[in-house]
């Protein structure tokens, strides 16, 4: 496959200064930072959302799901690891598709990657102002006032720095896990296996019982809640770049991570459903909350789970916002998008990578107050990417077999081929759930498509490092062939 050929960047700047006024600090996070950012993208996901898959697909239907969605999300970033230990860029998903899949694959994967990061954060930010007025804090209610001061407040701390970004992350992911390892404990103790499967059966479903409520089709609609309790987690190569010695630093905090998220999913949903039944929870705002409220009574515990929750949001909030930011810092940089938006700051932070997402979603949420959907669109953007990242292993393995790779995917080609597989389910299962959302997505999807193929196609930057990257390939490529 050969490199489109790409033109000088068309800005007023001397091309020498062009990747100088777009670099990152280097360095300013090491593998136990990386870590905690893998569980501050999805720790919010514990505390709300996937338990509306209960509704789904019952108990035995949201089980198999979440099961399966593991599996899918262990796959991935085993094969992401791999990838990241090779293409240490800021770029990730995109980076990695450009030299699997050419430009086109790299544009196809960093959009979906960009939809799931601008869609979740304004998600979380209406949930964040539902968890304000709910706890009634400040008298404050949910709306644009609380969504604008989650925006401007986390946004202006990322501008302060990555380092300093990442350490605020950290601490604030810690308490939400904490408090979600004090719930399980709280949980357990009233842990009752027959609550499991209290939801009514629909007999008219085909392979329907106790278990599977609403049959068998119910384990595939449930999917999209089954990746809630790890949607996010594949961001952690983004971090590449500000990253100390990323080969061997991003495939050790991909699989920590990825060990822990597990650890809680498994402990957060058998507790819940256990504790107050899962047709108590199903359509739950808050639902660790309502699991440790039987007669629907606060408790000193409840109480905790439920500020822990709000810090859970912000966590998940705040890590969105900075992997939105990177991707769109490297996808402008190389001139896929807008080449202005990939300049950073004197503090090496991508500053209008950072306020223009943030400027959409705040946007998003304050006109629409619906988080719900925002959130179905961004697991149909993820969905897309996790497909084309797995994809971009098959192809790196099969077509450079001896590129050097510090980091070897167990199982190979066939661990990145069950991702694959399960991914294209899952992209399916988003218009059993919510086809509106989906359609939504497609027509973004679309609208960035023709963008590209009509303008930026042609406006590449050869020295961008993931354009190098590829094109050291096909050179590569070209001599052997010669």
């Amino acid at each position: 496959m050969t490199v489109e050929s790409t033109k000088p960047p068309t800005t007023a700047e001397p091309a020498d200064d062009y990747l100088e006024r777009r670099t990152l600090r280097r360095g300013s996070a090491g593998w136990l930072l990386l870590t905690g950012l893998g569980v501050a993208y999805v720790v919010s996901g514990d505390y709300s959302g996937w338990n509306f898959g209960l509704a789904e697909g019952g108990f035995g239907g949201l089980a198999i799901a979440m099961a399966l969605m593991g599996l899918m999300y262990a796959c991935m970033v085993f094969s992401l690891a791999e990838l990241s230990s090779v293409l240490p860029t800021a770029g990730g998903g995109y980076g990695f598709a450009r030299r699997a899949l050419g430009p086109w694959g790299g544009f196809l994967t960093g959009t979906a990657i960009l939809i799931e990061y601008i869609l979740a954060p304004a998600a979380i930010a209406i949930f964040i102002g539902d968890y304000v007025e709910s706890l009634g804090l400040f008298g404050l209610t949910s709306g644009w006032p609380v969504y604008l001061a989650c925006f401007v407040i986390f946004i202006g701390i990322h501008l302060w720095g990555v380092g300093e970004a990442l350490r605020f992350s950290f601490v604030v992911t810690g308490i939400a896990v904490a408090a979600l390892l004090v719930f399980a404990v709280g949980a357990f103790m009233d842990f009752d296996a027959s609550k499991l499967n209290d939801i009514a059966v629909d007999s008219s479903a085909f392979g329907s019982n106790s278990w599977l409520p609403m049959g068998l089709l119910g384990i595939w609609a449930a999917f999209p809640f089954g990746m809630w309790f790890f949607l996010g987690v594949e961001g952690v190569p983004l971090a590449a770049e500000e990253t100390k010695d990323p080969a061997r630093t991003l495939p050790r905090a991909i699989r920590w991570s990825m060990a822990i998220l597990i650890v809680l999913a498994l402990l957060t949903f058998f507790a819940s459903a256990g504790a107050r039944g899962a047709n108590a929870i199903q359509e739950a705002g808050n639902p660790l909350v309502e699991a440790l409220q039987p007669d629907g009574k606060a408790t000193t515990l409840s109480r905790i789970v439920n500020y822990a929750g709000l810090a859970g949001l912000v966590a998940s909030f705040f890590s969105l916002i900075y992997a939105g930011s990177r991707q769109l810092f490297a996808l402008s940089r190389a001139g896929y998008l807008p080449k202005f938006l990939s300049l950073t700051s004197s503090r090496k932070a991508p500053y209008l990578g950072l306020l223009v997402p943030g400027a959409i979603g705040f946007g998003l949420a304050a006109a629409t107050g619906d988080g719900a959907r925002m959130l179905n669109v961004a697991v149909f953007g993820a969905t897309i990417s996790y497909a084309l990242m797995s994809l971009s292993h098959i192809v790196l393995r099969r077509r450079e077999p001896g590129l050097e790779r510090p980091y070897r995917t167990p199982g190979g080609t066939l661990t990145s081929s069950v991702a694959l597989v399960l991914a294209c389910s899952a992209l399916v299962a988003t218009f059993l759930v919510d086809v509106t959302a989906a359609l939504i997505a497609l027509g973004v999807y679309v609208v960035a498509i023709a963008y590209f193929g009509f303008y930026s196609r042609k406006r590449l930057v050869a020295r961008a490092p993931e354009e190098e990257f590829a094109a050291l390939a096909a050179a590569e490529a070209e001599l052997e062939r010669g």
